[in-house]
């Protein structure tokens, strides 16, 4: 009987990568599989690589896994720039060609699953196969109820004056020092994990820590003034390679079944799984995902992945 993969919750040890002029954090798991691509995980916003820590650890004994810090989060570095979907995008892109230097599977939550359908629509060459997990990003018809980012509670609350209290200094610190409080953190996390037990305090921490850095306000209120992307329905139209949904169905944040049928509206050919799990499905039942991403990945690659030259 073969021992199931074991996951552990310490993150591993990164290293880091210049783009742009700027430090780029990611980590590297598992050895080269003949046989797959390797898997590229992208984390949500305000989160990190410690985010995949569960996964990392439980896909490596398989797969070749990367993580990797987007710009402005995580221990990458937070330079004042216009933060948007496109920048990430381009800078997965990059990373993909300039560090792995083969197309992946690219697996991303939230903010990391708009980002990387971007990757895969518009840089086919880079993406074998797309795992998206509770993605954020606007549909058409769906504009009003679907920020491009993050749809989260902050935005929420504060409605319409979103745009005039980012452009006055003091109230922007304020709420930034706010949500960035362990206990606004943890109060956040267990409104959007069903399992409460998952929100640890060294989950709290990897969450907090990067809020300390310099230039972490910047990155926060510039995602309030971020100009929309391009809708999700427009790259599921230019998306050629296969994909995987999975849903935590428990999400306060992101209507799982209605999304769902949108996402089959525009790319019918989908694999997806619904999980008794909230907007964090990888972090929140790690066992689950792993499998599931093991074996869709394993079914729908082959071979015949090659290394740019």
């Amino acid at each position: 009987m073969v021992s199931p993969p074991v996951i552990s919750s310490q993150p591993l040890p990164g290293t880091y990568w210049q783009w742009q002029g700027e430090s780029i954090y990611y980590v590297k798991g598992g050895n080269p599989n003949s046989s797959c691509p390797p898997l590229l995980l992208v984390h949500g916003f305000g989160a990190s690589t410690d985010h995949w820590r569960k996964n990392i650890s439980g896909l490596a004994s398989e797969f070749e896994v990367y993580a990797i810090d987007l710009l402005g989060f995580g221990r990458s570095a937070k330079p004042k720039r216009q933060y948007s979907g496109d920048l990430w995008r381009e800078q997965i892109h990059d990373f993909i060609t300039q560090v792995i230097k083969k197309p992946v599977i690219l697996a991303g939550n939230s903010l990391g699953g708009y980002v990387s359908l971007g990757v895969a629509a518009q840089h086919p060459e880079s993406a074998s196969g797309l795992i998206l997990l509770n993605s954020a990003g606007p549909f058409t018809d769906l504009v009003s109820s679907s920020p491009a980012l993050e749809p989260n509670g902050l935005q929420k609350l504060l409605g319409n004056g979103v745009k005039w209290i980012w452009q006055q200094p003091l109230a922007k610190f304020l709420i930034f020092q706010y949500v960035s409080q362990p206990w606004v953190i943890r109060q956040t996390l267990e409104k959007v994990y069903l399992d409460k037990s998952a929100v640890t305090e060294q989950l709290i921490e990897e969450i907090r820590r990067p809020a300390c850095d310099v230039g972490a306000l910047d990155v926060f209120s510039s995602v309030f003034s971020t100009p929309q992307g391009e809708k999700v329905d427009v790259l599921l139209s230019q998306l050629n390679c296969p994909l995987l949904l999975l849903w935590g169905e428990g999400d306060p944040w992101i209507n799982a079944k209605n999304r769902s049928v949108q996402f089959r509206q525009h790319y019918p050919q989908l694999t997806e799984y619904f999980l008794q799990a909230g907007h964090c499905p990888h972090d929140e039942v790690p066992d689950r995902v792993n499998d599931l991403i093991g074996e869709w990945v394993k079914a729908n690659t082959s071979t015949s992945h090659q290394e740019y030259h």
